[in-house]
């Protein structure tokens, strides 16, 4: 109970926080969501840090990192939105800019990963 309970309160933190960013961010650029964009890239980093430190066994307990990748990250990252917002791209006809979103989103997630856990391989 208690693990699912840091898995809730992980989630509450990132789902306010995601809100905190895309809601002034995602009107700046027309045809991109800016901030979902960095939410998930940062989202992406953050993963990567925590299950970095977590894989070195002695940095993250099971809760901290059952708190920060599930929770939190959970909560912080939205698939739901991302696949909404390529929806609507799709609907206009902006087939450009839904290419660019899809391919900068998943490439520049990819790599905010592999950076986290190279961050976090050398704090050890």
């Amino acid at each position: 109970m208690k693990q699912a309970f840091l898995v809730f309160l992980g989630g509450g933190f990132g789902s306010v926080l995601r809100y905190l960013i895309s809601k002034p961010l995602n009107p700046l650029l027309q045809n991109f969501f800016l901030g979902t964009f960095l939410v998930n890239i940062l989202g992406c980093l953050l993963i990567g840090l925590v299950l970095g430190l977590s894989a070195r066994g002695n940095i993250l307990t099971y809760n901290s990192t059952l708190f920060f990748a599930t929770g939190f990250c959970g909560g912080f990252t939205t698939f739901s939105a991302f696949a909404f917002e390529k929806h609507s791209l799709l609907r206009n006809g902006d087939l450009l800019n839904l290419g660019i979103y899809m391919v900068a989103s998943i490439c520049f997630g990819v790599l905010a990963v592999v950076l986290g856990l190279w961050l976090a391989k050398q704090l050890g």
